[in-house]
């Protein structure tokens, strides 16, 4: 029985992802779930703990997350995000971020051109190093001669590994995306583990882009990436804008993931949304095709396969959150999708 830790956290993570659960459990695998539900602001706004270490050590036994959100606006410190899915990336080295962008609806693209819209690919960002590393710091804080520094950090196994698992699961392209003209130190070391990976897979296409093109290539033709890979903060980006052509955040999916250890954090895109708690219009699509990410690295392909196939069908069929055209609330949303799955 494979165990499965759910972490509700903050705003309208509770409300997704007990329909994310309620959904698994309609496909009757056999998981078992553990709740984590003391990880939250309120917690840490309390004690200032945001994740004790004994929790961390349950997570690290199971090996795999299911999460809600991160974010209440009552906590102004950095903190507390840092101490909850930081530490699990960090700690659990899920040193690949996935996040997978097809589009579900015709009618949920924000792009004019027909034949722009089909996106299919996914943004693979490194998940570990980077700008969200946190070594940096200010001087004279506070003050008109306030100097801030934050430091890029990329190492040869963070960045050689990272490029690797891209190309790993290309189905026929993985374009590099760097600023290697501007960021010339960190942007040798991509360029080198770049080459050396394109070598190594000789049947794949390989391409290059700097950030910026690789944003406008995005919008004007969207259909010619496969796989993107890229830094911890380019991808952060770029995924965003990956999730709102092929429909919006509230229907993005990602997967924290180490490849080597198995471990894994499935969490939606979408953000705790503080300002729509409890009123029923939280979009639980999102959530549930995290959960179908994490059947796919658990083995269970056609269960994946098929909360995906539901997801579709109810969007097509317009019974869905208000968000993406639908009139149902969240717990309706999530019915139909299990309907959808029977």
């Amino acid at each position: 029985m494979q165990n499965i830790v759910v972490i509700p956290g903050d705003g309208i993570g509770p409300e997704v992802t007990e329909e994310a659960v309620k959904v698994l459990q309609e496909l009757g695998l056999g998981l078992e779930f553990t709740f984590m539900e003391d990880i939250n602001g309120g917690r840490f706004l309390e004690s200032g703990v945001a994740m004790t270490d004994d929790e961390l050590e349950r997570i690290r036994t199971a090996g795999t997350v299911l999460f809600g959100a991160v974010g209440d606006p009552r906590v102004t410190s950095t903190e507390y995000a840092r101490g909850v899915l930081l530490r699990m990336r960090t700690e659990l080295d899920l040193f690949v971020n996935y996040r997978p962008a097809v589009l579900l609806d015709e009618r949920l693209s924000p792009l004019r051109t027909e034949s722009k819209r089909a996106i299919d690919c996914a943004v693979v960002r490194e998940n570990t190093e980077g700008l969200y590393s946190g070594i940096g710091g200010t001087l004279r804080a506070g003050t008109t001669d306030e100097v801030a520094i934050d430091q890029d950090v990329s190492t040869y196994l963070g960045v050689s590994r990272v490029i690797e698992y891209a190309y790993s699961i290309a189905r026929r392209s993985v374009c590099m995306v760097d600023k290697s003209n501007a960021v010339r130190s960190g942007g040798r070391l991509w360029q080198r583990c770049w080459r050396e990976a394109r070598e190594r897979h000789p049947d794949l296409d390989s391409s290059h882009l700097y950030v910026d093109a690789a944003a406008m290539r995005l919008v004007t033709d969207a259909p010619s990436f496969d796989v993107i890979v890229t830094n911890n903060s380019y991808g952060d980006i770029l995924s965003d804008l990956t999730a709102e052509l092929a429909g919006g955040l509230g229907t993005a999916a990602s997967a924290n993931i180490n490849p080597v250890t198995g471990a894994g954090l499935y969490e939606p895109v979408h953000g705790s949304a503080p300002d729509i708690v409890g009123k029923g219009l939280a979009n639980p699509a999102g959530a549930v095709l995290s959960a179908a990410l994490m059947l796919r690295d658990r083995g269970f392909t056609a269960e994946a396969d098929a909360l995906r196939d539901a997801v579709r069908a109810t969007l097509a069929a317009r019974r869905c959150t208000p968000d993406l055209g639908g009139t149902l609330t969240t717990g309706e949303a999530g019915a139909a999708i299990r309907a959808a799955v029977s």
